[in-house]
């Protein structure tokens, strides 16, 4: 549109200056040379002008295009301004909360530690106690009648509400007290009784179903709260005397009996995790098995499809097997163990002698948990022999997802010395010893022989001693001071 109006306006311009040159030369006279010098000139005047207000409109439209641009500059960086203003405002409070839940944090882990050397000097004190009442106290007088186990009630609220309380003060943890427990245990020894009478004893009692399970708790340190079970086996023979594993797993081996009594324990651990589970969620109970069961194919198959069948208890339900089983695996037990950790079943390694281990190795197993006897932990010559200091291996395994237990713990010096490693769990008499379950039904004497029923049962069938076993028991030593806190806490 541009070009056309500037096209129009030249040839107007060219008309304009080409009639003044005629009107001269025909009207005024003047030679055709001069009209048409007379005509240029005023055709140059006539693109001048144009030219010049050309450039006038020009500048004008510029000149508002300009002030439009600087508005819309001005604007932009007015709101440039305000986004840095709010950020400024924002960076503020996220520095001002960042500081003020850096001093909170910081605040709880001092009272954290805090708690923690309190909880040390307590057990500290408890030991110290201990070891003043062992030296005052006169030697032990002969035991004359054991003292009745008192039985695991299932039914009862869960003991992770509470805390463990540690054993009696007037037993402390030295050699003649472990004598003492040890008696007190009703647990039949194989005194007099020889390899076959054993393996008739033994076939008798699985036949007969006369293979009991006691358990015995895994409490968190130091809050001592039960978290796991370990169950015990116990065999009772004909009178109803019980008889330790430790006296007839190896006749079981030798029989091929192991798979049968790997068979009735799991079922057992099986009914006891259900029970405990009604009551909380986070128990779990550790089963004990066997390594020839885990390489008897038959006995395995037995044992895979009870598992397979209950596969929702796997995360609560843990296979114990010993340090050697896992040590000394072929083939055939490889594939099972892996076939069990495809189901989610979790794995603990027992019967540690020494700390020569391999987490990484182990994890890839389905290990999660390694049970180590405090001596051992505790034993000054294990930092040369192992190829990682004691107080270091509960960090290690955490590392690779596998909790590091402490057993057969017997003294609250232990427990000190234990707490300096960082060990998450512990087992032992000093806790509780194992226990016998307490029945289901009315017949609460079945499991027991008679004259542990007769002790362990109450008017209403509690965990309590009869009437006439109290009265024959000494009466227990009052416990005041710090050890009555200890017991508390």
């Amino acid at each position: 549109m541009i070009r056309i109006s500037t096209i129009f306006i030249a040839i107007c311009m060219v008309l304009v200056a080409a009639s003044l040159g005629l009107v001269l030369y025909s009207v005024a006279g003047i030679s055709g040379t001069e009209s048409a010098i007379v005509a240029l000139t005023a055709l140059t005047f006539l693109i001048l002008y144009n030219a010049v207000s050309m450039r006038l409109r020009d500048r004008s439209d510029v000149g508002g295009q300009i002030a439009d641009l600087s508005r819309g500059t001005a604007d932009l960086a007015r709101q440039v301004a305000e986004f840095g203003r709010r950020l400024a405002a924002l960076e503020g409070r996220i520095a001002s909360s960042n500081s003020t839940n850096s001093d909170r944090v910081q605040s709880v882990i001092g009272e954290i530690n805090e708690l923690g050397g309190l909880v040390r000097q307590l057990a500290t004190t408890v030991s110290a106690h201990e070891d003043l009442l062992a030296g005052n106290a006169p030697a032990p007088a002969p035991v004359t009648r054991p003292e009745p186990e008192t039985p695991v009630d299932l039914a009862a609220p869960f003991e992770e509400e509470k805390p463990v309380a540690p054993p009696p003060l007037s037993v402390p943890p030295r050699p003649a007290p472990a004598v003492q427990v040890q008696t007190a245990n009703p647990v039949q020894t194989g005194t007099g009784r020889n390899q076959t009478q054993l393996l008739a004893t033994l076939r008798n009692a699985i036949d007969e179903n006369r293979i009991d399970i006691f358990l015995q708790p895994m409490v968190t340190l130091p809050q001592r709260k039960v978290r796991f079970y370990e169950a015990v086996t116990r065999l009772r023979d004909e009178r109803d005397q019980l008889i330790a594993a430790e006296e007839f797993i190896s006749v079981a081996e030798a029989s091929g009996l192991i798979g049968r009594i790997d068979n009735m324990v799991m079922l057992r651990c099986v009914q006891v995790l259900r029970r405990l589970m009604v009551r909380n969620k986070d128990v779990g109970v550790f089963c004990n098995v066997a390594a020839s069961t885990l390489g008897n194919s038959t006995t395995f198959t037995q044992c895979l499809d009870f598992l397979e069948a209950n596969r929702a208890l796997a995360p609560s339900l843990v296979l114990e097997f010993k340090q050697s089983t896992f040590r000394n695996l072929g083939p055939a037990e490889t594939e099972n163990l892996a076939a069990l950790a495809q189901r989610g079943f979790r794995f603990s390694i027992d019967h540690v002698t020494d700390l020569r281990i391999e987490p990484r190795e182990l994890a890839d197993r389905g290990v999660r948990f390694i049970k180590v006897p405090a001596t051992l932990l505790l034993d000054p010559r294990q930092a040369s022999t192992s190829d990682i200091h004691p107080s270091d291996l509960s960090d290690l395994l955490g590392r690779f997802g596998i909790d590091l237990i402490a057993e057969r713990i017997e003294g609250e010096r232990a427990v000190v010395d234990l707490l300096d490693y960082d060990v998450r769990f512990g087992q032992g008499f000093l806790f509780a010893p194992p226990r016998p379950l307490r029945p289901e039904g009315a017949s609460a004497t079945a499991g027991a022989s008679p004259n542990q029923a007769k002790d362990i049962q109450g008017p209403h069938g509690s965990g309590t001693q009869s009437s006439g076993a109290t009265s024959s028991a000494p009466p227990p030593q009052r416990i005041t001071g710090n050890a009555a806190l200890a017991r508390r806490i």
